[in-house]
């Protein structure tokens, strides 16, 4: 038996954020500054609202305390949380605390954090991949609107994010043919998006690529790039090695076309301040994605992986 988990409700397509009836008294999560979040706000006619601007990448388990505190009592209609993942794991773990409704609109394509039920959160300053029913939107938005004029370097990150998302999903062991299905035609979506040049088709494959892997995992890639990003290197640039690397270990079908996607977004190579054997350490004891791996991984491995990750340039 195989259970499948999406958002109530999933808006997708041009004007999808325009015209999508937004609650009253809702409160705005955001990682942006107000002169970019004050115009997609207009382009919404969202009304009777307040906005959250502090959130950080990789938010803390103090932000969102201290933010569910500050707004105690305010009778707040819904979160929404529009932005990259950071707003909407926030607005997932505060919606799981008080019970109030969470609507997730992404201005980023890549982690397809509206669709799933994970959130990404800081404890003692180390990332935490969590995972409850309750971290799933009322209601996703995904809007092509939101995408022009996206930096490279966030369009990169994002796209390499939801590559390694589609292609490792649809590799764990944890899949089925339903999400291997979303996968594949998320990866194949996205590859013609950037090898191509065909940026308006990144929203649309990374929204199938959340609700594939959302309901599989990711796998040996995201696992080797945590100690990255602990050490400030931004996800989506530390999956460009670690999975090309994780896939060639599992001899993935989709090695070569996802190398060629890190090597066409020109993504250097990797430093890691840590000892090897001190990383992998802190990479064996994440079984939620070492156990979904098709195929078993020792500490051995990992340091392997590491060393070619660092000392070897896979992308070259």
């Amino acid at each position: 038996m195989w259970k499948v988990l999406m958002p109530r409700k999933i808006v997708f397509g041009e004007n999808a954020a325009k015209e999508f009836q937004y609650p009253k008294n809702s409160l705005v999560v955001t990682t942006t500054t107000p002169d970019i979040y004050n115009k997609w706000l207009d382009y919404m006619g969202i009304k009777n609202y307040e906005v959250y601007d502090k959130v950080t990448p990789d938010p803390s388990i103090e932000t969102i305390e201290a933010l569910k505190k500050q707004y105690e009592g305010k009778q707040i209609g819904a979160y929404i949380g529009l932005g990259g993942g950071s707003s909407r794991d926030v607005c997932k773990y505060l919606s799981k605390l008080t019970g109030i409704p969470k609507i997730l609109i992404p201005t980023t394509f890549g982690t397809g954090a509206e669709m799933t039920t994970y959130a990404v959160i800081s404890f003692e300053h180390k990332k935490k991949l969590l995972q409850d029913e309750a971290f799933l939107a009322d209601a996703a938005i995904v809007d092509p609107y939101f995408l022009p004029g996206t930096p490279f370097n966030i369009m990169r990150n994002s796209a390499c994010d939801a590559a390694a998302q589609a292609s490792e999903g649809y590799d764990s062991k944890a899949g089925n043919p339903f999400t291997q299905f979303f996968c594949k035609e998320a990866f194949d979506i996205l590859y013609d998006a950037i090898m191509n040049d065909k940026p308006n088709l990144l929203p649309y494959g990374a929204m199938l690529s959340g609700i594939g892997f959302g309901n599989s995992s990711t796998t040996l890639g995201h696992a080797l790039s945590y100690v990255f990003s602990n050490e400030g290197v931004p996800h989506g640039y530390a999956l460009s090695s670690c999975t090309t690397v994780a896939h060639k270990f599992n001899k993935s079908v989709y090695y070569k076309r996802f190398k060629e996607i890190a090597q066409k977004l020109k993504f250097e190579p990797l430093k890691l301040k840590q000892p090897l054997d001190a990383a992998a350490d802190v990479i064996m004891p994440d079984r939620g994605h070492l156990d979904n791996n098709p195929i078993p991984v020792t500490k051995q491995d990992i340091i392997g992986c590491l060393d070619e990750i660092v000392n070897k340039n896979p992308l070259a």
